[in-house]
């Protein structure tokens, strides 16, 4: 489609809208085709898959013959006949779109025939999902299917070693968690072997999930580190602001994401710690602290952002409801969370280098992904992935009724409607399916449930291995679950439970009954939990509860006007209160926006910097590169050690010498620029522009490394032993972390740099005035 087309479709139609004309002018033909394939044998099926290695492109012809190898590979393997629409899907991702597919519309065979296309035309798949049990579930699931078409599969995950891991990525189509992928190429950015790299160069992608992945996950950066010492939690600091009361000692914004002491909250602290001057500037590692214990303990809620499990700090992944592995805060708001539970302080070191998941997608030259509920964000797709959308139609018509939503004074009268309406539905026997937004609520609204004598299963953060299970009996007769947010559980709900005995009974009565206890801060969360009910045409309705005191109301629309409620149920049935919330909606969707934004401009040169360093890194590690520079510094030292050592002993040791200097002063890079950025708003006082003071001081800084890599390398070269048996670094001075690890970043939403810049004024304006 021309430049013009393009601006026409998005003026006169929805953002998400690419054409499915092409694509449906196919099916006719594939029926054809499969027709024809049915009469095949086994072996002859998979030489006509193999035949397709040779095409080119993905013309109409090769879509045809993909989708028709495809359709009766699954029908033989699995028993599935993909539906049209199915195709539809497969279609869509072979030639780089998003595709939206209903919940229950078969995305995972969708996507499994698609990399299979990508893979007969001599593509490396790598099918990205959200967690390591989807991984590996898919890739079983749909091995039959990839073996008869003549196409290797295989997954990886956190239990593979080095050979195991290297093995799956061999294979044509990998399955594997977003993080999992994305910690290997953090790992293989260390190596100083070829030998030793995991991932072969990345061709395409097809993500699972993808608005959950692409968008709500963008930011979060996937860390490398290495060891330095075990953390340090300042407990005499946590004890001391433990003691400190909200409006008198410290303030937070309406928002919840800062926090910071009034001058009498910085007196008392002040007093507490023996008179020091909080503001000196020999005391900023003290008031980061204070900071940091402060944030902790205002802003961060036990059972709400995190657990404590197994004695750990464990955090909860917010979109998902589940328990996020690896994941943590910046080591001084972890320390001060743990400080803040009396937990032992965990180990931290120095960021070796680390990756958004935006970049780690940017990697791929071919992009593709899938979900139920991507129209929402299909601009957010276009603008940071130059992705379009394309809408598949469900294979049959949703028929799932979606109530009006019900609005409540209080969180407490909201409460007790809920459990109002969960009885009335349990009593015909329906299943009840209730989406609450944190592990609190669901304990608390099952506590509730049980004293009224209604039996529920609760699936949340602190039982999330049993996910599966308990989301497959979900639609059984008479069951009530309660579950924290259902994005990206990856398991339908069939009704009459995982077998489907008593489907039709079920049917009958109406099918799966949703209820969500408040809006979400993104529409497409309430739609993804709405999905759950009306699979394939089945029956099912859903209703949101909302009240004017939810979280998202006081955070987003705090100015809420003071509407008559119902005296005895506190239900507020004026208009003007759903216009309330999904204003309140639509303000938290826009921050997320902007949070989104203002990190890929940071980020945008960082990954300029990273991608540049990593392709001289690259060359040192696979070329004689280091031992022709060293030889040029330290000509004599070189040609000493040619004399005594074979030619691969001398290469080797000349690479780790500069491999080591250029991976120390990337990961120095990488914390200077985390100290700018930081700061950086404080530019915005003096009417500088942030961003481009922070370009303005991480270009130059940059542009150092490379020399000075090779001034130490050439330091090192002269003072290290190297024999037979390689170069002893240690013995020179230099070591690499005796170990690493891998872990999230849960990066805490900041407001934008005007925003933070104000508050300083305001909060400095206050103190004078005081």
């Amino acid at each position: 489609m021309g430049r013009v087309g393009k601006r026409m479709r998005r003026l006169l139609q929805k953002p998400a809208s690419v054409e499915l004309t092409r694509y449906e002018a196919l099916l006719p033909a594939v029926a054809e085709r499969g027709d024809e394939l049915t009469g095949l044998s086994d072996e002859e099926l998979t030489e006509r898959a193999t035949a397709l290695r040779d095409a080119t492109g993905f013309d109409d012809g090769t879509l045809t013959e993909i989708c028709a190898l495809g359709r009766e590979a699954a029908h033989r393997r699995l028993g599935e006949r993909a539906f049209d629409v199915q195709l539809l899907g497969v279609m869509g991702l072979l030639t780089g779109h998003v595709v939206q597919m209903a919940t229950g519309e078969g995305k995972t065979l969708a996507g499994a025939l698609a990399a299979a296309g990508h893979a007969l035309r001599g593509s490396r798949v790598h099918l990205i999902s959200v967690n390591d049990y989807l991984a590996r579930r898919d890739a079983e699931w749909m091995r039959p299917v990839y073996d008869l078409l003549g196409v290797s599969v295989g997954w990886v995950e956190p239990a593979l070693d080095a050979k195991e891991r290297q093995a799956a990525y061999d294979a044509e189509v990998c399955y594997g968690a977003v993080s999992e992928i994305g910690f290997d190429v953090l790992r293989d950015r260390l190596v100083t072997r070829v030998d030793d790299l995991a991932q072969p160069e990345p061709e395409v992608a097809i993500v699972d999930e993808a608005d959950s992945v692409l968008v709500d996950e963008a930011r979060v950066p996937l860390v490398m580190a290495g060891s330095v010492d075990a953390g340090v939690a300042d407990e005499e600091v946590a004890d001391i602001v433990r003691r400190l009361r909200v409006n008198l000692h410290y303030e937070t914004d309406p928002d919840g994401r800062n926090a910071w002491l009034t001058p009498e909250g910085a007196s008392v602290v002040e007093k507490a710690l023996g008179g020091v001057d909080l503001y000196a500037e020999e005391a900023t590692d003290r008031l980061a602290a204070v900071n940091a214990a402060l944030h902790a303990h205002a802003l961060l809620t036990r059972d709400v952002d995190y657990l404590v499990r197994d004695g750990r700090v464990q955090l909860i992944n917010a979109s998902r409801g589940r328990v996020a592995e690896l994941q943590r805060w910046p080591d001084g708001l972890q320390s001060a969370v743990e400080a803040k539970e009396q937990l032992p302080p965990s180990d931290h070191g120095e960021i070796l280098d680390s990756i958004t998941v935006q970049a780690l997608l940017a990697r791929y030259p071919r992009v593709a992904g899938m979900t139920g509920t991507a129209e929402a964000v299909a601009e957010q797709l276009r603008e940071f992935y130059r992705l379009e959308v394309a809408v598949i139609p469900p294979n049959t018509p949703n028929i799932r009724e979606d109530l009006p939503h019900r609005v409540f004074s209080t969180p407490t009268g909201k409460l007790r409607a809920i459990v109002a309406e969960i009885r009335s539905v349990h009593d015909t026997g329906r299943p009840v399916l209730v989406g609450t937004q944190d592990v609190a609520e669901s304990e608390e609204l099952a506590e509730k449930l049980r004293k009224a004598e209604i039996e529920c299963v609760v699936l949340n953060a602190r039982n999330d291995a049993e996910e599966a299970s308990v989301i497959a009996e979900a639609g059984t007769r008479g069951a009530v679950t309660v579950s924290t947010q259902m994005a990206g559980r990856g398991t339908d709900i069939r009704l009459g439970g995982a077998d489907g005995a008593d489907a039709e009974r079920v049917a009958e009565l109406g099918g799966l009954h949703v209820i969500g206890t408040a809006r979400y801060p993104s529409s497409r969360l309430d739609d993804q939990l709405r999905g759950r009910a009306g699979r394939q045409g089945d029956p099912g309705s859903s209703v949101f509860f909302a009240s004017l005191a939810d979280e998202l109301v006081l955070a987003h629309a705090p100015d809420v006007a003071d509407l008559p409620a119902d005296e005895d149920s506190g239900e507020v049935t004026d208009p003007a209160a759903h216009r309330q919330i999904n204003h309140a909606q639509r303000v938290a969707e826009g921050v997320d926006l902007e949070i989104h934004r203002n990190t890929w401009r940071y980020t945008r040169l960082i990954e300029h910097q990273r991608a540049e360093m990593l392709k001289y890194r690259d060359e040192v590690l696979r070329t004689e590169e280091a031992r022709r520079l060293l030889a040029e510094a330290e000509p004599d030292r070189v040609a000493e050690l040619a004399e005594a050592l074979d030619a691969a002993t001398v290469d080797q040791a000349c690479r780790e010498i500069v491999l080591f200097h250029l991976d120390q002063l990337w990961a120095d890079h990488l914390a200077f620029l985390t100290d700018v950025r930081e700061t950086i708003h404080l530019r915005a006082l003096a009417k500088e522009a942030p961003l481009d003071e922070f370009h303005r001081t991480a270009i130059p800084a940059f542009r150092k490394i490379r020399g000075e890599a090779e001034s130490r390398a050439a330091a090192t070269l002269r003072e290290a032993e190297v024999t037979a048996d390689g170069v002893d670094l240690a013995g020179a001075g230099v070591r690499r972390p005796t170990s690493t690890w891998t872990y999230l970043v849960h990066d805490n939403p900041f407001d934008s740099d005007a925003e933070q810049a104000l508050k300083k004024v305001r909060a400095t304006l206050r103190k004078k005035r005081d």
